[in-house]
């Protein structure tokens, strides 16, 4: 009789769960066998794929992946991954039945028998299309690739009936939470919530949403058994039966602590920016913030570029598209402006002839500072060339030139000039020799003592509040003591402003000014298909690498860390190439180098850091790739490895 009765109440247990799972529609939720079969089918699987249970049940999943992805052999790869790690995670594109593709998040959980016999996978699909097409139209970085796909088991699945009571329990609120199934099934759903939101009336507000708009999501803090709080994103489905009354609710909660914290911390840092006075102090926090925008643009803006190449968008998305990309350069060039006045940014110092730089951006400049200002330009007949970054002085004339046209609104006078000068031992700031010094002048309002005293701090602007980043002329100081030289300001109340910015003479020239450029389809296969080992921490950064490599021609295996990449290297991976990010745990893209270079002295490295000052193994002297980088940098960097390594003469 007891069996009976245990076998009654696990059928009953059972059966919730079974609607628990086909209640839920804002995921597909369905079941594999050990092939990759669909066997079960839910709800939500319907609404987001198309197809009915009858249509798919009996078929294999593959059915759901693009002809490009089936051939890569991604689906086998997935279920690989999940029979041999218990799960695997990713998002990328699936094909409904009519053909349109979305953007899904995807968990795949192996499932094996008391036996430990693989019997099949239970997975988890939710259409992120809505949200990631907002994600790319309205953000630049921050929330873009804020959320990473999770394994299913991060996710806590129950059911409560029609009053709030717990009435099943999975390894997933079990894990979040603490409790047991025995400890929790039977009692109120409010117990997770904390005194002061019981005592609002929270918990009840939740279901009585849900009851009448068949769904309700927040965030807010929760407790776990132990009393600890946690910050959740909750989303609350009620259960209707076939007349439509509710009776119960599904329950998803996940545990966004982490997040939650990041943002926090985040927050803080550009308090903390805002309100610090020197400059130094900042610069080294600056510099840790600008790596991590580094990495976030650098695949916000490759995914974007893929996208532009792959899809053939009508206008009004292209614009979209467009607008998104603009967006991410903004960040990526206020990123380089953080950089710049820490003096991190990566330089490409090179021979650069100063007049016709400036006689190339002229029409830029008119155009920028409009018809009110006047432009004039004045040069010797004759000066030596200079050692810069022809890219950042071009942002440093632009950037002095929008200073200027703000501090003329009634129009005026704009004066470029340079001069040859000479530094002698008793100038402390800068080093013995020829200097040519370019002079950005205008007729504007000027400013007075204490502005001009603050005028290179970053984060001090006088432009008023949204109209500034307080970056401009660190920026300049920065890249102006970057580049051996330095900053000077001269400014009065009513008189205008002249900055002087002091940059190496080249004493002898040994090489063009201006090298012309190469273009990225001259540069995508270097001779042979080369071999190519990408390692990165950062598995966005990572899957946005290997993915240009491969649309380059190349073939690629990835690595998440140094200890990892000197396996597969000793594994006889037979590499042609290694691309390796800097800031790693563990072992750092130098410490790696370092490693190679003493063991397969043959094979070229190649480093990708958004720093510029790297004091380690400074000896070996390896070509380097500043991030964020797009798929033109990336082959530039391949073509010289190959040309000095003799790659590209390999057959």
């Amino acid at each position: 009789m007891e069996d009976g009765i245990g076998q009654a109440d696990e059928e009953t247990a059972n059966a919730r769960f079974r609607l628990l799972v086909d209640s839920i529609t804002d995921y597909a939720i369905y079941m594999l066998d050990a092939h990759g079969v669909v066997t079960t089918w839910n709800r939500g699987a319907e609404h987001i794929k198309g197809y009915s249970a009858a249509e798919i049940i009996g078929r294999h999943f593959s059915a759901f992946y693009s002809e490009e992805d089936r051939a890569k052999g991604v689906p086998a790869r997935a279920l690989e991954l999940a029979a041999r790690n218990g799960s695997f995670e990713a998002e990328g594109w699936r094909l409904r039945k009519d053909g349109s593709r979305f953007w899904t998040n995807v968990v795949i959980d192996a499932i094996r028998g008391a036996d430990g016999e693989l019997i099949g996978f239970a997975k988890i699909t939710r259409d992120l299309t809505e949200r990631r097409a907002a994600q790319l139209a309205l953000t630049e970085s921050e929330e873009q690739f804020r959320r990473l796909v999770l394994n299913v088991t991060d996710y806590a699945i129950y059911m409560l009936d029609a009053g709030g009571v717990v009435a099943s329990w999975n390894q997933g609120a079990e894990r979040i939470k603490g409790y047991t199934a025995a400890e929790i099934i039977g009692k109120h759903f409010s117990h997770f919530y904390p005194p002061e939101d019981r005592e609002r009336g929270m918990p009840d507000r939740g279901l009585e949403t849900a009851r009448r708009d068949g769904h309700f999501q927040a965030e807010g803090w929760r407790l776990r058994k132990d009393g600890s709080r946690f910050w959740a994103s909750v989303v609350i489905d009620a259960i209707y039966n076939e007349e439509g009354a509710v009776i119960g609710f599904a329950k998803i909660t996940r545990d966004v602590t982490e997040r939650m914290e990041q943002q926090k911390r985040l927050d803080q840092t550009r308090e903390e920016l805002f309100q610090a006075q020197k400059i130094e102090a900042i610069g080294q926090l600056t510099g840790g913030v600008a790596h991590d925008f580094n990495n976030l643009l650098m695949v916000v803006l490759s995914s974007l570029d893929a996208l532009n190449r792959r899809l053939t968008l009508d206008e009004r998305s292209a614009r979209l598209l467009n607008n998104a990309v603009q967006a991410a350069e903004r960040g990526a060039h206020l990123t380089q402006r953080m950089l710049a006045f820490a003096r991190k940014q990566e330089l490409e110092q090179r021979e650069v002839d100063l007049v016709e730089l400036v006689r190339g951006m002229s029409d830029l400049l008119a155009r920028t500072l409009g018809p009110s200002i006047q432009i004039e330009t004045r040069f010797p007949l004759t000066q030596p060339r200079i050692w810069a970054d022809p890219n950042q002085l071009d942002s440093v004339l632009l950037n002095l030139a929008v200073n200027a046209r703000d501090a003329m609104p009634n129009g005026g006078s704009l004066v470029i000039s340079s001069r040859q000068a000479e530094a002698g031992a008793n100038q402390s700031q800068l080093a013995p020799g020829p200097y040519v010094v370019l002079t950005v002048a205008d007729t504007g309002e000027g400013m007075d003592a204490e502005t001009l005293a603050r005028s290179a701090d970053p984060f001090f602007t006088t432009k008023g509040v949204g109209k500034g980043t307080g970056l401009g002329l660190s920026m300049v100081q920065g890249i102006a003591q970057q580049s051996g030289g330095r900053l000077v300001i001269e400014s009065q109340p009513g008189k205008g402003t002249s900055i002087e910015i002091w940059l190496r003479a080249v004493e002898k020239s040994a090489q063009p000014a201006n090298p012309a450029p190469v273009r990225v389809e001259e540069m995508a296969a270097p001779g042979r298909r080369l071999k190519v080992l990408a390692v990165d921490d950062d598995a966005l950064v990572l899957i946005n690498t290997v993915m240009m490599l491969e649309d380059l021609g190349h073939q690629v295996v990835e690595a998440h860390s140094g200890d990892k990449a000197l396996q597969m290297l000793e594994a006889g991976g037979d590499f042609d190439l290694v691309i390796t990010d800097q800031a790693m745990p563990r072992m750092t893209g130098m410490a790696l180098a370092a490693e190679i270079a003493r063991r397969w002295p043959e094979l070229p490295v190649i480093l990708a850091s958004g720093y510029a000052e790297i004091k380690e193994g400074q000896d070996l002297r390896l070509p380097r790739l500043a991030k964020p980088f797009g798929q033109a940098e990336l082959a530039r960097a391949l073509a010289k490895v190959c040309d000095s390594e003799g790659l590209s003469q390999a057959v």
